[in-house]
């Protein structure tokens, strides 16, 4: 996901770190819709780190996997890596692909599928 000029929250175009949340809510939703049929819900996160920035013009890959099941919750862990970063010191459209990625969020969290609304067992 291209972070833009619109996610841009603060002063030099830094993305707030909300919009990295926001890319763990969209994993959840489909490793919920993969497991149980259904969206599910979002209950809370049990740990948020913010490692390093996202500007502008940085391209984000979130990655998920469900590190715990129970009757209706499943634990889910959350890596952000910023894998193409932004270069607007050389050119407004410069960019460098980072190998490696730099990991700028990591969270857990837990999420909840109603029994009344997994149609998978």
């Amino acid at each position: 996901m291209r972070m833009s000029a619109h996610d841009a929250h603060y002063g030099g175009n830094l993305v707030d770190g909300a919009r990295m949340l926001a890319l763990f809510g969209d994993v959840a939703t489909e490793l919920l819709v993969r497991m149980d049929g259904d969206e599910g819900l979002f209950v809370a996160y049990d740990g948020v780190e913010f490692l390093a920035p996202v500007y502008a013009g940085d391209y984000i890959e979130a990655e998920g996997r469900i590190v715990g099941v129970g009757n209706t919750s499943r634990t889910m862990s959350f890596e952000a890596r910023k894998v193409i970063a932004a270069r607007t010191d050389v050119s407004e459209s410069a960019a460098d692909a980072l190998d490696p990625p730099i990991v700028v969020c990591r969270a857990s969290g837990t999420c909840v599928t109603p029994k009344a609304k997994k149609r998978i067992v």
